[in-house]
């Protein structure tokens, strides 16, 4: 829900980064060469149960992409390799208890080397291995469709995926 008074013009000033508060998350995009090919792993959000990669806010003392692999951890049980470097970033409004914030999540590639049968947050998630072509389907931000397209390309070597 929208702070009182706030209007739709002001979510949107938010939404767009012009009306301050935008907390910054990072996350991980976990992928792995499988049998069928490149394979990514989406686990769900808590609230809504739609198909995410894992994120997070920014942990004392980690980088942020350590971060994204603690975040990679607790929410979908899985460890590996992850890149210095963002692959991309994205927006999207967090709603909580006590309203609505602006996120503005950096997203980064994870080469998953380990999946747990245990991890922290298994009872609250799904998690799910997918292909590309599902990958972009069950993702609801174009924004980590791009990412993820971006990734299968310099994975496959097949340019513009």
């Amino acid at each position: 829900m929208a702070p009182s008074g706030e209007g739709i013009f002001g979510r949107f000033l938010r939404f767009i980064g012009l009306a301050g508060g935008i907390e910054q998350q990072f996350g991980a995009v976990p992928y792995r060469h499988g049998a069928e090919g490149l394979e990514f792993l989406l686990v769900t959000s808590r609230r809504t149960g739609r198909w995410i990669f894992p994120k997070g806010g920014r942990m004392p003392f980690l980088s942020p992409s350590d971060t994204a692999a603690e975040e990679a951890y607790e929410e979908a049980g899985v460890r590996g390799s992850v890149e210095a470097r963002p692959a991309g970033r994205y927006r999207d409004i967090k709603i909580r208890e006590n309203g609505e914030t602006m996120i503005e999540v950096d997203m980064y590639p994870m080469v998953v080397e380990e999946e747990l049968f245990d991890w922290p947050e298994k009872d609250q998630r799904r998690r799910r291995w997918v292909g590309l072509d599902e990958a972009v389907i069950l993702l609801s931000h174009p924004e980590l469709v791009a990412i993820v397209k971006e990734i299968a390309a310099c994975e496959t070597g097949e340019g513009d995926a």
